[in-house]
Order: structure tokens, then C-alpha cells, then sequence
């Protein structure tokens, strides 16, 4: 799992916190234990990751503690319009900002107006250029 843009206060780890619960209650709903898994937090170099990693062991003690959760947990420094990751290596990424991942305005989109989200009014609007831009962006070919 990678958090783009996590940030570097208390809040960093509450993602995670809630991502690990799911995974947990997934596996004993399934009869199946925990698996590892390998948590890659991402912020700019300049963010200070003092207060996250003095955090981190007391985190994981807890997890494993509460729900026999195996957490590693890294921080990857770097913007993420760049490439961060080796191909295949992530399950799930999330990031607050995902804005941020337009490689450029969806064709079309310029001369819309209204939400800059998808709300339901815009949704038809706006679905058809968003998904092709993805598309582009994601699995260049």
C-alpha cells in the first residue's frame, strides 16, 4: 500500500490504521490469518519525517497487538509525479490529493462549469473525458 502525499503530522497514520482493520477483518471473516503488509508513506524530501517514523514502532506494536497485524512501514521520499515505485510492487495506493494525478486538464473539461469533483449533476458531463485521460495517463501505449 502506498499513501501519496501523507503528510508528516499525527494524522499520517490514520489511513493506514483504517486500511490495516479492513485487511484484518477480511482475513477472519475469510478464516484466513493477516497477512504482512508492506506500507510505503510518500511526502516531499523538504516535509519533515521526524514526528511519523518517532511514531511508527509504537504504531506497529499496537497493530500487532490489537489484531495480529505485521506491518513494515517505509517512507518514501519524492513527488509522486515522478515515478516512485517498480512495476507490480503496490496493491493499493491512495492519496488525499488526487487532483494531482491529472497529467493535464481532461480534453473537453476547459470549458465546463461548475464542481471541480464528481459530483452527481456533473457526472455524465465529465465521466467519458476523465476516464480517457486515465487511460492515456496510466497505460500509455
Amino acid at each position: 500500500m502506498a499513501d501519496l502525499g501523507c503528510a508528516s503530522g499525527p494524522n499520517t497514520l490514520l489511513l493506514v490504521s483504517e486500511v490495516i482493520k479492513v485487511v484484518h477483518k477480511l482475513s477472519t471473516e475469510l478464516g484466513q490469518e493477516c497477512p504482512e503488509l508492506h506500507i510505503f508513506l510518500n511526502v516531499l524530501p523538504g516535509n519533515d519525517f521526524n514526528h511519523v517514523f518517532t511514531s511508527i514502532q509504537r504504531f506497529k506494536e499496537n497493530m500487532k497487538k490489537e489484531m495480529g497485524a505485521q506491518a513494515f512501514i517505509v517512507g518514501v521520499p519524492g513527488s509522486f509525479y515522478d515515478r516512485l515505485f517498480s512495476t507490480d510492487s503496490l496493491h493499493f495506493i491512495h492519496s488525499s490529493y488526487s487532483l494531482h494525478w491529472r497529467s493535464q486538464v481532461p480534453e473537453g473539461l476547459e470549458e465546463k462549469k461548475g464542481n471541480i469533483y464528481l459530483a452527481v449533476a456533473v457526472l455524465h458531463v465529465c465521466w467519458k473525458p476523465i476516464t480517457n485521460n486515465s487511460r492515456r495517463t496510466f497505460n500509455p501505449s
